[in-house]
């Protein structure tokens, strides 16, 4: 069992600069502790802490009003995941995002929809939840009755937010609402995940969530910088002819202004620098990709197939192989990254009832992305 140390999710705390003024500064001149110390805390990165040291902590947070001497030392420490599913349930609130399109002919929200293979994927994404991808069973039933109740793992909360889907309103008004719900999900405080159902294509929230992470601008594109080396994001996808452009970071038509993405899909770059393009033309793509800021308690996570029939596949997946999406493949810093392409071989013919229903075929190929192309972005910022 490892644990993570949350002064900062007490603190409310936040990685970026201009939304901390002075929290590291008033911990010292309280606690009289070593400012590097402070910020090594912080950022869940210490190796031990004196007692002395977690006392004076303690006092500090008292004396502010964070947390009552009931609550402490123990709010102060948090049960880190040992598994993708664990890594959901242990959060004490979930909000989903969805993407949703307008009927034709129908300007009003109330006649908007989610799409089919997003709601299976979201219906799967509450069911592994709810059951640790069917695993919770299983530990009950290896203890006894006293053991198996001293810790139930699920959400608090589960919440479900829709946002504009591209095309659908004007650009501004798709990006606004994006913007006002990850704005509020990074600005709340407390253990929280917020899972974003679809790609950039169809929920812009993606962009946001890849922007804040990597350091770049959101629905900005990179099409046009010289060398591919220098996209903020380590995979992009590229659209289709037929689909919706949304300018971003993590998507486009070309990979830099010299480098051609002929097939539309999901490309990746290696740890080598060169980039390569996920399956083939005969298969369908899907992306699991997730950020646990540790200190924070907080959980970024993207689900989304580049076509329905890859979400609904990847529906599947998370369903009998979640435990493959785990460990993270990036580990450093109190920040873990979990970044997976899964490709599925395409069937012959058009979508049938069967699809619908069973998902047949479509064996999965999971692809865990390099560390270092992901190591090399961060360190940039």
């Amino acid at each position: 069992m490892r644990y993570a140390f949350r002064l900062a999710e007490l603190l409310g705390h936040t990685p970026d600069r201009r939304k901390r003024p002075g929290t590291i500064k008033s911990i010292v001149e309280h606690t009289g502790l070593d400012r590097h110390q402070v910020a090594s805390l912080l950022k869940n990165e210490a190796k031990y802490i004196p007692l002395e040291a977690l006392s004076r902590l303690c006092d500090y947070l008292i004396d502010h009003g964070y947390a009552t001497a009931e609550q402490l030392p123990g709010a102060l420490f948090a049960v880190n995941a040992e598994n993708f599913w664990e890594l959901l349930a242990r959060r004490g609130e979930i909000e989903i995002v969805v993407g949703v399109r307008q009927a034709d002919g129908n300007d009003s929200p109330e006649g908007a929809m989610v799409v089919a293979s997003d709601s299976v994927l979201v219906g799967e994404l509450l069911n592994g939840v709810s059951t640790l991808g069917g695993s919770a069973k299983h530990q009950a039933g290896a203890e006894s009755n006293a053991e198996a109740e001293k810790e139930v793992l699920m959400p608090d909360r589960l919440q479900q937010t829709l946002v504009w889907s591209p095309g659908q309103v004007s650009l501004e008004d798709a990006r606004a609402r994006a913007t006002e719900v990850f704005e509020s999900f990074v600005n709340a405080q407390g253990d929280r995940g917020l899972v974003c159902i679809g790609s950039v294509k169809s929920n812009p929230v993606v962009e946001l969530m890849m922007s804040d992470l990597f350091g770049c601008t959101p629905f900005v594109t990179e099409d046009d910088i010289d060398d591919a080396s220098a996209r903020s994001c380590p995979f992009y996808l590229r659209y289709r002819d037929s689909d919706p452009k949304p300018d971003g970071a993590s998507a486009g038509t070309r990979l830099s202004k010299n480098e051609d993405a002929p097939e539309p899909g999901f490309y990746f770059e290696k740890d080598d620098g060169s980039w390569e393009y996920a399956g083939g033309k005969d298969q369908d793509t899907a992306l699991v990709f997730y950020v646990f800021r540790e200190a924070l308690g907080r959980l970024d996570m993207v689900l989304s197939g580049f076509s329905g029939r890859a979400t609904r596949l990847l529906a599947k997946t998370l369903a009998i192989r979640g435990e493959e999406f785990w460990p993270p493949v990036y580990h450093r810093g109190g920040t873990q990254i979990g970044a997976y392409l899964v490709t599925y071989e395409n069937t012959d013919g058009k979508p049938s009832r069967d699809d619908l229903l069973y998902n047949p075929g479509g064996a999965a190929t999971i692809l865990p992305l390099p560390t270092e192309a992901i190591a090399r972005r961060l360190a940039r910022r």
